[in-house]
């Protein structure tokens, strides 16, 4: 699904500063990794050249057989709006829209609606328990309650590839397990493949492997605790 092959990219100039490093990587379908690092490692870096929103100095990023930076601006961001999603540390609802009508926004995007849609949202909100919160505006939400709330945003047009980026960051212990634990079930119901970025070995351990990123570098790790 995803093939990341000798990717590098380099910010600034006098003197240029590579964040990423011959970073290669291959994601199947289903598959669902952490990739752990520092802070200025290239992480954030890494997941934008991913999505598509950055290109690489030097490399390929390959989705689905498409080379990304042989497509434009637009072609990257339909390939972006159909099949990724996205979960972000800082939740980003739209604060003027329900929790129903934030969650279906990619459904939306993606010129499905009617009773189509309200059944898929229907499903997902049921999924992530919120079918009663339904109404509620982000402003009467606990923290916990957005972050499913953007799980559900990022899955309810069921994408091949969810890369989730810190996304128990603003969360307590117990509202953040509770989140990882939804999110790994809902993207092996939906065989879809998923990128954990995080800081958190807690977090990373609900992954099925764990990446290192260092100093530009990737690579495999046999423990958690080898990427604090």
């Amino acid at each position: 699904m995803l093939l990341i092959d000798n990717v590098a990219k380099t910010f600034g100039s006098q003197p240029a500063r590579e964040v990423l490093s011959d970073v290669s990587l291959r994601i199947c379908a289903g598959q669902y990794i952490a990739i752990m690092g520092e802070s200025g490692s290239g992480k954030s870096t890494l997941l934008n050249l991913i999505a598509g929103l950055d290109l690489p100095d030097r490399g390929r990023v390959i989705f689905e057989g498409r080379v990304l930076s042989e497509l434009d601006d637009s072609q990257r961001t339909i390939l972006r709006r159909a099949h990724l999603g996205f979960v972000f540390q800082a939740f980003h609802l739209l604060p003027h829209l329900s929790l129903e009508r934030n969650v279906g926004l990619p459904l939306a995007l993606n010129g499905i609606h009617g009773a189509r849609a309200q059944q898929r949202i229907d499903e997902i909100l049921d999924a992530v328990g919120l079918s009663s919160r339904r109404r509620s505006m982000p402003a009467n939400l606990s923290g916990g309650e957005m972050q499913r709330a953007a799980v559900a945003r990022a899955l309810v047009h069921r994408p091949k590839l969810v890369l989730a980026d810190e996304p128990t960051g603003n969360l307590d212990a117990e509202s953040a397990q509770e989140v990882l634990a939804l999110l790994r079930i809902q993207l092996k119901q939906d065989g879809a493949a998923g990128i954990l970025v995080t800081h958190s070995p807690a977090a990373a351990e609900t992954t099925d492997e764990i990446f290192r990123l260092h100093r530009g570098r990737l690579s495999a790790s046999t423990s958690v605790h080898e990427t604090i």
